[in-house]
């Protein structure tokens, strides 16, 4: 089957960078086709650690650039999505055998002052012994730090930015696979499957943009053809979650004999994450999972400063990720650019534009970069737009997310109130279009546990593309972390009832 639509911008990868891009792409006019192999957010976009920070560790290597970069956009994602990304101050300890107490005050100066700061509060000195932040940690530390990033929903930040874009007329298809592309007559000729139906078709467009993050490569080679494509360096990085550490609000960030760092982080309400590890992967992507060191080298990072011990037999998940760095040379993992390099293809013909690194922090001024090319070779159509442009569900103030939940309570008084919360935090103001006209707990349908219901499955499906349950408990949320196997496998047979229809 082949499409007569020419597309003016074909985007391969479904994670923040493709789906970024493709709704930069959309809102200025082009028009835009994005496959995924898999799910959305499938891939490293939903490993990460849900931070939007500037990388405070990059100092270090004279990462001014991309610092100063990130710490700017901190502020604009904030007021772009304040349900999924809220700020979260961070508990930097002192540690007397690591970095000296004046190298941190430094850095955090710099941190303060480098990039746009209007919203979040500034560094501060902690007292550990006498404040509450202190208790957790071992006695010997007396002193620390405390300044401003924030966390992010990661995969819930790429949905959202699939969804705007697709409301602004983009094609976004999920598992759809991108077989081969062949430049004719000054397009593209680009063959993709429906890897559930097994239906080929024909998608045409005057430019590809390859954001296929670990992939990138193999999609130069395997689909474009390339027999020179080696340029990313594949970094591993996983995380552990335990029951949680600590009752305040506060992450850490703890400095290592290696000196690496690691952070340890409120989750999901009853949990601490942990993470993440730095080593070079050369497997494939997909199969990435975490290894007995790294387990053993989180554990003992973290230990190292809390008074109770984190132990292997309290983990509750893990998750490992693999990180497409440009592959700059560096001599370790933990030193490679966490920059991103947006490199054309040299071949005459119609442009094929790639990616390579890149963070979650600077999705959007990356999409602004790859505009920048794009216009460069298809014209302009209009000026960027994204920097205040909320994201669904996040037109209301950063400050006003309590007095939105108690709006949402007034008006559905038959919720929890812990239930309303979570339903605006992932959903913001699109949690009204989610509870439509439901009058009663019973209109929410089928309960799968833990605050899940069919209502909820069904928005998933119909305005999410979640078509499996690993969709929904790992991606669109985290229920996963609470489901039993039982709970899992009455979703999973109700969404497949679903598909059958």
């Amino acid at each position: 089957m082949a499409q007569d639509k020419l597309y003016d911008v074909f985007v391969i990868g479904g994670g923040i960078n493709g789906c970024g891009i493709a709704r930069d792409a959309i809102g200025r006019g082009y028009s835009v086709f994005l496959a995924e192999m898999n799910d959305l957010a499938s891939g490293t976009s939903s490993w990460s650690s849900k931070l939007i920070h500037g990388g405070f560790r990059y100092l270090e290597y004279y990462e001014f650039r991309l610092v100063r970069e990130a710490l700017s956009e901190r502020e604009v994602l904030l007021s772009n999505a304040p349900h999924i990304i809220w700020p979260m101050r961070f508990v930097l300890p002192h540690h007397k055998d690591m970095r000296p107490a004046w190298l941190l005050r430094l850095g955090l100066f710099l941190y303060d002052h480098i990039g746009t700061r209007k919203l979040l509060p500034g560094t501060t000195t902690v007292n550990l012994k006498t404040s509450p932040v202190g208790k957790p940690l071992k006695p010997l530390f007396s002193k620390g730090f405390e300044y401003s990033d924030c966390w992010v929903n990661d995969a819930r930040l790429v949905v959202l930015n699939a969804r705007d874009a697709a409301d602004r007329g983009a094609e976004i298809r999920t598992r759809t696979e991108v077989v081969s592309a062949e430049r004719k007559d000054g397009v593209w000729e680009i063959e993709v499957t429906d890897r559930a139906s097994g239906v080929r078709e024909t998608v045409r467009a005057r430019l590809i943009v390859n954001a296929g993050g670990p992939w990138v490569d193999r999609i130069l080679s395997g689909v474009v053809g390339r027999k020179d494509a080696h340029n990313v360096r594949l970094v591993q990085g996983s995380h552990i979650v335990v029951p949680k550490l600590h009752d305040h609000d506060r992450a850490y960030i703890f400095q290592n004999g290696d000196g690496r760092i690691i952070f340890a982080l409120p989750y999901e309400e009853d949990f601490t994450l942990i993470g993440t590890t730095d080593q070079d992967y050369t497997g494939d992507p997909k199969d990435v999972v975490i290894t007995d060191p790294e387990i053993d080298y989180l554990c003992a990072a973290a230990s190292e400063y809390f008074a109770k011990p984190v132990q292997r037999d309290s983990i509750v998940w893990t998750y490992s990720g693999v990180r497409p760095l440009y592959d700059d040379g560096a001599s370790a993992a933990q030193e490679a650019t966490r920059d991103y390099v947006l490199k054309p293809d040299t071949a005459e013909g119609a442009p094929l534009l790639n990616i390579f690194g890149g963070k979650i922090t600077t999705y959007r001024k990356l999409a602004e970069s790859m505009l920048e090319l794009i216009e460069a070779r298809l014209g302009k159509k209009a000026a960027p737009w994204t920097h205040r442009a909320a994201l669904p569900g996040g037109d209301f103030p950063a400050d006003g997310f309590d007095a939105q939940v108690a709006r949402l309570l007034a008006d559905y008084p038959f919720l929890d109130p812990k239930q309303a919360r979570r339903y605006f935090r992932q959903y913001g103001t699109k949690a009204r279009v989610l509870l439509g006209g439901c009058s009663s707990r019973e209109a929410l349908g089928q309960h799968f546990g833990y605050g899940l219901y069919a209502l909820e499955v069904d928005y998933l499906i119909a305005q999410e593309w979640a078509r499996e349950a690993a969709d929904v408990i790992w991606r669109r949320s985290k229920r996963g972390l609470r489901l039993d196997k039982d709970q899992v496998a009455a979703l999973d047979a109700y969404m497949t009832g679903k598909r059958a229809v």
